[in-house]
């Protein structure tokens, strides 16, 4: 206990360092995840347009939605950098 106390002044500043690479790590992995998602459901999209499981209309109309928020996340993501 009096060793952690002692090393307090230089292990508290690293440990606050791991804690916040740790959360940038978490939150890039989260978007990244995200952003497959995306393009996961686009291709799903566009096999079931091909199998005709959907309209051309209701294709044209997801597919529009998934394209934006594919590009208000790059666009997010460029912001960022």
């Amino acid at each position: 206990m009096l060793m952690k106390i002692l090393l307090f002044p230089i292990i508290g500043p690293l440990e606050g360092i791991t804690w916040i690479g740790e959360q940038l790590l978490e939150r890039a992995s989260g978007e990244l995840d995200e952003n497959e998602n995306l393009h996961k459901r686009l291709l799903a999209l566009q096999l079931a347009f091909d199998i005709g499981e959907i309209s051309e209309e209701e294709f044209e109309i997801q597919e529009e939605e998934l394209l934006l928020q594919i590009q208000a996340m790059e666009e997010e993501a460029e912001e960022v950098d």
